[in-house]
C-alpha cells in the first residue's frame, strides 16, 4: 500500500487529497508515507517518491 500512496503523492498533493483518492484516513496515509520515507532513507515524502520511482519500485 505504501507504493500506492507514494504514487499518489508524486504530484505534490496534500495528505487530505491523497487520503480521499485512496479511500483511507489521513492518519493512515501519514503512516504509510512515514514508513516509505524510512525505508528509502529520504527526508521528505517528495524525495521518497522520487527515489522509489528512480529505483523502479513504483
Amino acid at each position: 500500500r505504501e507504493a500506492e500512496i507514494l504514487t499518489l503523492s508524486l504530484d505534490g498533493s496534500p495528505v487530505a487529497a491523497i487520503a480521499a483518492r485512496a479511500h483511507l484516513s489521513e492518519g493512515t496515509v501519514r503512516n504509510h508515507l512515514s514508513a516509505a520515507i524510512g525505508k528509502t532513507g529520504a527526508t521528505t515524502r517528495a524525495e521518497a517518491a522520487r527515489l522509489a520511482q528512480a529505483n523502479g519500485w513504483l
